[in-house]
């Protein structure tokens, strides 16, 4: 089978208005992707930024996956969180991005955004905190129901990823 190595870390993120960030962050690949080594999800550590907006994670990603075929190529989703200095989270936003096909090292920035729901619940948000969030978490990548929400931009999380391809030429995929 052919196989694909995910090496690289999620960076941080930038661009959102809350601080005090942590990210839970999947990947999520077709029926014909099976893992070999490595974890399906997991979740940085709180960033306070002191300088600027950048929140650093530096959290590391090392996946390796096994495949019979091309659909389903591997998507990493996110949601990023932040905490008040009473410990609450609320959701900062919702993103996700395809992992690079071809090898080497990349750079990738995943735009981020959030449910608005309604003006109540956006002026609770406000003052109280919480607000709307997605009931099932594949709504993040699936386009279906995620185009009928009402949304508002959040920040960008930063990743750096290297790709290792390997026996994809033995099944007639040039790299």
């Amino acid at each position: 089978m052919a196989e694909v190595h995910v090496i690289g870390q999620i960076m941080g993120a930038s661009g959102f208005s809350e601080s005090s960030l942590f990210c839970k962050w999947g990947i999520h690949t077709g029926a014909a992707w099976k893992l070999l080594s490595g974890v399906r999800e997991g979740q940085t550590q709180v960033d306070t930024p002191q300088i600027g907006d950048m929140a650093y994670w530096s959290h590391p990603i090392d996946l390796h996956f096994a495949t019979k075929g091309l659909q389903g190529w591997p998507r990493l989703h996110f949601q990023v969180w932040s905490q008040d200095s009473f410990g609450r989270c609320q959701l900062a936003g919702y993103g996700f991005c395809h992992v690079p096909s071809s090898p080497g090292t990349h750079q990738l920035a995943c735009p981020t955004w959030r449910p608005l729901g309604s003006w109540r619940e956006q002026l609770a948000r406000a003052f109280v905190g919480g607000g709307p969030q997605l009931l099932h978490g594949d709504s993040i990548y699936s386009g279906a129901d995620r185009y009928r929400l009402h949304t508002a931009a959040g920040g960008t999380v930063h990743l750096e990823i290297s790709l290792l391809l390997r026996n994809f030429d033995h099944y007639g995929v040039e790299c």
